[in-house]
C-alpha cells in the first residue's frame, strides 16, 4: 500500500507590500545597491534579528516586516531619500491581468507500477499452475523455493532494521525439511520438523558470542513458525485426491480477495480499516474483499471439489476475505515496526516473495481445515 514538495515563496509578493515603515534597527539601504546584483536566496545569510523590535503580529516564523538586505555589503551605506508616503497601502492588483490557471485535480495512483505487476503476477501464475498439475512433487518444490527465499528475506530485513541476527542456515534447510515432511508424513512430520528447526536455531546461536542470544533465537523461532510452518499447510492440501483443485482454489480465493479489496477499496474508498497499521486500507476495500471471494468461493466449491457444495464455498470465501486482510495487516505491522515499505525488490511491481505471501500464509491452514470440515481429508 508522495509527499510533494512545498515551492518556497518569493521575496517580493508573498506577503504583500509591507504596511509598515522601515524596522528600527535596521541599516539602512544604499543606492547603489542593484536588483541584478543582488544575492540569491541560498547565497543570503539570516539577518540577526533585533529583540527590542515588536513582530507584525503573525506567527514567529513569518517573514512579514523582516529587514530588507543593508549596510556596507550592498551599497556604500548612504541613506536613501525618504518616502514621500510612508503609509503608502499595498498596491491592488491590475484589472484584466492574467491569473494564473488553477492546478488540475490529481487523479489517484495504484502507487505501483500496475503494468510490472499484472506481467510478474500473471508469470508467477503460469508457473505455479503448471507445477502444481503436471506433477505434485514440482509443486512441492516450488513451495519450498519460495520459503527459502521468504526467509531470507525476512532475515535481512530484520538484521538490517533491528540489529536482530536470526540463524538463516538452519531456517532454511528445515523450512525446507518441514514441508516435505508435512507432504510425505502429514501435520505430524510437519510438527516433528518445527520442533527440530527449533532446537536447531537454538543450537546454531550459541557458535556466538551471548549478546542478543535472546532476541535472535526469538525471531528465529517466530520466523520458522511463520514462514515454513504455516506454508506447510498448503503442502497438506496437495496430498488429497484433488489435491490440486484443492490447492488452486485457495490460491483463486485468495488473490480474489486482495483483487477485490483492492479494486474496490480504491474506486470507493473513503472510510479507513486500519489507519494507524495500513492506511490505504479501507472498510469498503474490505467489503469488496468478501463479496469477491464469496462468489469466487461458490464456483469453486461447486466446480472444482469433489462433493462441495456452493454454500460451503461462500464460507470459505467469507473466511479467506477475513485471514487474507488479517494476514496483509500483520505484516504491514511487521513493516512499519522495520520502517520498510516491501520485504524485497525481486518482484517489479509487488516489492518481494514476503509481500505475496503475506495473504496466503495466514489463509492456508484456514482453507485447509474448512476443506477437512466440509469434505474430509481426502
Amino acid at each position: 500500500m508522495n509527499d510533494t514538495s512545498w515551492g518556497a515563496p518569493s521575496r517580493a509578493g508573498y506577503w504583500g507590500a509591507p504596511d509598515q515603515g522601515p524596522v528600527q534597527g535596521a541599516a539602512p539601504a544604499g543606492p547603489a545597491y542593484d536588483a541584478q546584483d543582488a544575492l540569491t536566496p541560498s547565497e543570503t545569510q539570516p539577518m540577526p534579528i533585533v529583540p527590542d523590535v515588536a513582530a507584525s503580529g503573525g506567527h514567529q516564523d513569518d517573514d512579514r516586516g523582516a529587514a530588507q538586505p543593508s549596510g556596507p555589503l550592498f551599497g556604500d551605506g548612504v541613506p536613501p531619500a525618504p518616502s514621500a508616503h510612508p503609509a503608502q497601502k499595498p498596491q491592488e492588483p491590475m484589472t484584466g491581468a492574467a491569473q494564473p490557471a488553477p492546478a488540475p485535480p490529481k487523479k489517484k495512483s495504484a502507487g505501483r507500477d500496475l503494468g510490472a505487476a499484472i506481467g510478474v503476477g500473471v508469470g508467477l501464475g503460469a508457473v505455479i499452475v503448471a507445477s502444481l498439475f503436471i506433477e505434485k512433487a514440482v509443486f512441492v518444490g516450488v513451495i519450498a523455493v519460495a520459503v527459502v527465499v521468504g526467509l531470507w528475506e525476512l532475515t535481512s530485513r530484520l538484521e538490517e532494521r533491528k540489529g536482530i541476527k536470526a540463524p538463516l542456515v538452519p531456517l532454511a534447510v528445515g523450512g525446507a525439511a518441514m514441508v516435505v515432511a508435512g507432504y510425505v508424513r502429514g501435520a505430524e512430520g510437519a510438527w516433528v520438523a518445527m520442533a527440530l528447526t527449533a532446537l536447531a536455531v537454538l543450537v546454531w546461536r550459541m557458535t556466538e558470542p551471548p549478546e542478543g542470544y535472546l532476541k535472535d533465537v526469538t525471531a528465529g523461532v517466530f520466523a520458522a513458525f511463520y514462514v515454513p510452518f504455516l506454508a506447510t499447510f498448503v503442502a497438506l492440501m496437495l496430498t488429497a485426491d484433488d489435491g490440486p483443485q484443492r490447492v488452486l482454489t485457495f490460491l483463486v480465493l485468495t488473490v480474489v480477495s486482495d483483487t477485490g479489496a483492492y479494486a474496490i477499496g480504491w474506486r470507493f474508498g473513503k472510510h479507513k480499516l486500519a489507519p494507524r497499521i495500513s492506511p490505504g486500507k479501507t472498510r469498503e476495500g474490505l467489503l469488496g474483499a468478501v463479496a469477491f471471494a464469496m462468489a469466487a468461493g461458490a464456483l469453486c466449491m461447486h466446480f472444482l471439489i469433489d462433493d462441495g457444495t456452493w454454500w460451503q464455498g461462500l464460507l470459505i470465501g467469507l473466511a479467506v476475505a477475513a485471514s487474507a486482510t488479517l494476514g496483509d495487516l500483520g505484516e504491514s505491522m511487521i513493516k512499519r515496526d522495520l520502517g520498510i515499505k516491501d520485504m524485497g525488490t525481486l518482484l517489479p511491481g509487488h516489492g518481494g516473495i514476503m509481500d505475496r505471501l503475506d495473504s496466503l500464509l495466514p489463509t492456508a491452514p484456514v482453507v485447509w481445515l474448512l476443506l477437512v470440515v466440509f469434505v474430509g481429508s481426502g
